[in-house]
């Protein structure tokens, strides 16, 4: 039998072609791996396919074959990931806001490289479920390594920060001047990704989008505010910041339904100490940053939430009302 011009990438084309070809549910039979490999230009005796076969176990692909009738018939086994978590890593990538349309393909396709060309199909269906929005800036990905190469040196970073104006244009803020902090960590929260940075001009920590971010550059200087970091609960940092829009830390007092006790643990943890009341109520003492946001929140649980306290977070959510009312009375 004379030898294929790829004869030196058999093995190769043989683990692909059983990695592709085959799964729990789909077989390749030997003739049919024959032809396969045929296609790559590569040729073949069954005597040394089974020693191919096994020489894949060293790999890490575990090829497992069964008697059907006169033949036998091979396919893949125990995968890197199971069908489920990559549907879950699909999903995941499709709903995460921060990763652009273009991106999403992109991590998607190279994701199906670990399923055979038949579950593959499954994932590309996986794809359509969501119409979300995302975000624009291409740049994110870049971003974030930039800021972990930071992080990893102990430098401070520079960058430019911007804004949509009412054109659907990028407007820099601060007039394009840049900002420049000390970057101690990422944080998911809100399906956005932001930096968690010390600000030494203001002396506290701060955050930024990430996606919002434009032109990171890694400075000689040391970073600054390690000792405030370490003392930074940036779970804790995250639950209090409703939407990462900061305001005045407080412990808020409140009284709520019990059929909303899943919300206050979804949004504060399970560690909340919930104290039983009347009627149908609990009294719950949470730490907050108050702001609008976190108004908003409460006055969309409606007459399911009431703030106990401090009085001076009560009269605040107030005005805050009283500006709504008199907006929509105009």
């Amino acid at each position: 039998m004379p030898r294929g011009m790829n004869q030196k990438f058999k093995l190769y084309y043989l683990a692909k072609i059983m990695l592709e070809k085959t799964d729990e549910e789909h077989y390749i039979t030997m003739p049919e791996i024959l032809r396969e490999l045929e296609r790559y230009e590569v040729t073949a005796e069954r005597k040394s396919i089974y020693t191919d076969l096994k020489d894949l176990e060293k790999l890490g692909i575990e090829v497992e074959g069964e008697q059907v009738g006169k033949s036998y018939h091979y396919h893949v086994v125990d995968r890197q990931f199971e069908l489920p978590e990559m549907k879950l890593l699909v999903d995941a990538i499709q709903s995460s806001k921060f990763i652009t349309a273009r991106k999403s393909r992109e991590l998607i396709k190279k994701l199906e490289s670990f399923v055979s060309e038949y579950d593959a199909r499954k994932l590309q269906r996986q794809v359509h479920v969501s119409g979300r929005i995302k975000t624009m800036n291409e740049s994110i990905y870049y971003n974030v390594d930039e800021i972990h190469h930071a992080i990893a040196e102990n430098r401070k970073i520079r960058f430019h920060y911007y804004q949509w104006n009412t054109k659907k244009e990028m407007e820099l803020r601060r007039g394009g001047e840049y900002y420049c902090v000390s970057p101690w960590g990422l944080s998911w929260d809100a399906e956005n990704y932001y930096l968690i940075a010390y600000d030494s001009g203001a002396e506290k920590i701060k955050h930024y989008r990430v996606d919002k971010m434009l032109h990171i550059q890694m400075m000689e200087e040391q970073r600054e505010g390690g000792e405030i970091y370490q003392k930074l609960d940036l779970a804790s940092y995250s639950r209090k910041s409703f939407g990462m829009f900061g305001g005045k830390e407080e412990k808020v007092r409140l009284r709520v339904r019990n059929d909303l006790a899943g919300v206050i643990i979804d949004r504060f943890g399970k560690e909340v100490m919930m104290v039983p009341g009347q009627e149908g109520y609990f009294t719950v003492s949470v730490d907050v940053n108050v702001s609008s946001q976190f108004f908003g929140w409460i006055f969309a649980l409606g007459k399911g939430v009431e703030i106990l306290g401090p009085e001076w977070v009560k009269e605040e959510m107030k005005r805050e009302i009283g500006k709504v009312m008199e907006m929509y009375a105009k």
